[in-house]
């Protein structure tokens, strides 16, 4: 695969105990040129999406092509807590080569229909959110028939149109334009949207869409039973749920190196008590994090997030 680079030990580092207590020494490099290894028990694997084409054509700030390795670095030093029958891989980055973003969303689509065939649970890391189309049209293939609800953890919409062609503001709408087109369904739920981050023509279309969604200041641990409840409700009507963190939603206090970063963000208690819900509905099937721009982390402060929410996640469902 030429946007396909396999996974590097170098990456992970950190404290050594000899007896797998820290997730450095648990990781699994697995290249995905070759056959997958065989397992009967369950498998979080990691793949990156190194590209930030999309960011730039959205008038960005470039720098999260980096972002999967800086995730990586702050994940392996985080302690193991996993069973020894619970395997974690690193399945290398997905790159984007000449600025095609659209052939890297093809890679990572074609990649994560392969984990999901191989029935291993797909973190994907980011790079920008352009990733999110590729990701779903993965999701797409290895599912051709499910009702796939997406709950995007975001101070974005990204649901611009794409009629100037595709950045990172555009994912959600080309999938509702695919959705159309096949006679899917389009559902979507946004968590963290904020007035000061999308234009009335955004919240135009995400009504024309019946996106629901809720905004930053009612996405806050003060209302966290109805967010429960809006979660709940949007979970009933589907089959499986692709969840995507777009790390430019939290405030920047947590989260600084970002592609947009503002002060105005969610915390992550409140997307931590959100995503317990999701997990503990069974229904999760994929996950990524996008928009980590290492350029402008503070002390690595964006990428322990992004670390700590994946950590949580994984034991959380390796609990279950």
């Amino acid at each position: 695969m030429k946007n396909y680079t396999k996974p590097i030990a170098t990456t992970w580092t950190g404290r050594p105990s000899g007896e797998h207590a820290y997730l450095h020494e648990k990781v699994r490099l697995t290249d995905l040129n070759q056959p997958l290894p065989k397992t009967e028990t369950r498998v979080f694997t990691l793949l990156g999406y190194a590209c930030d084409a999309g960011v730039a054509r959205n008038q960005g700030r470039p720098g999260a092509a980096a972002g999967p390795d800086a995730i990586r670095q702050m994940l392996g030093r985080m302690p193991n807590h996993l069973e020894e029958t619970i395997h974690f891989w690193d399945a290398g980055n997905v790159h984007c080569k000449s600025g095609s973003m659209e052939n890297a969303q093809a890679c990572l689509g074609e990649n994560v229909a392969r984990l999901l065939g191989h029935k291993a649970f797909p973190i994907v890391l980011g790079g920008g959110h352009d990733m999110a189309y590729g990701h779903f049209r993965g999701i797409r293939d290895h599912l051709p028939t499910a009702r796939i609800g997406i709950v995007n953890f975001d101070a974005h919409f990204d649901l611009r149109s794409n009629e100037n062609g595709n950045n990172s503001g555009t994912p959600f709408y080309q999938i509702a334009l695919d959705a159309s087109e096949a006679g899917h369904p389009f559902d979507y739920l946004c968590l963290g949207i904020r007035k000061d981050a999308n234009d009335a023509q955004l919240f135009k279309r995400a009504e024309s869409l019946r996106v629901p969604f809720v905004e930053r200041e009612d996405f806050s641990m003060h209302e966290l039973t109805s967010v429960q409840m809006i979660l709940l409700s949007f979970m009933e009507r589907v089959d499986t749920l692709y969840v995507t963190i777009d790390l430019d939603g939290f405030s920047s206090a947590f989260s600084p190196g970002v592609s947009a970063p503002s002060p105005m963000g969610f915390s992550p208690d409140i997307a931590w008590e959100s995503l317990k819900v999701i997990i503990d509905s069974g229904k999760l099937c994929s996950l990524d994090l996008a928009e980590l721009n290492p350029t402008f982390d503070i002390d690595h402060q964006s990428a322990r997030l992004a670390a700590s929410l994946i950590h949580a996640v994984m034991h959380r469902m390796a609990s279950l």
